[in-house]
């Protein structure tokens, strides 16, 4: 599994719907509906995992095979997409709230 172009493509296409659910916040009148952006945003992310892993072929729930590692940890490859893409979710998750904070 090459890690760092499923990082970079899960990056890019992570920011594209950051930016459509921008775009529906001007024709939000409550703060409460706002916030549900967010969670919205946590279902993206994930849903956005499984299809890559999905067009890439990964089992999200085998087990990770590093080269460069001997082994002694047995994480999935869902456990590994998660930790080499939480601060990429993170980042645009905040920028996203500061969107819904100020925009009126």
């Amino acid at each position: 599994m090459d890690i760092e172009g499923f990082r970079a493509e899960l990056e890019t296409r992570l920011r594209i719907e950051k930016e459509y659910l921008v775009q529906e916040l001007s024709s939000m009148q409550k703060y409460e509906e706002r916030l549900e952006l967010l969670s919205k945003f946590n279902e993206k992310y994930k849903a956005l995992i499984k299809r890559l892993a999905d067009e890439d072929g990964i089992d999200l729930d085998a087990f990770y095979h590093n080269e460069h590692d001997s082994g002694s940890q047995s994480l999935s490859n869902r456990q590994v997409i998660l930790g080499k893409t939480m601060s990429i979710y993170d980042h645009l998750s905040d920028e996203l709230y500061e969107e819904i904070t100020t925009t009126e």
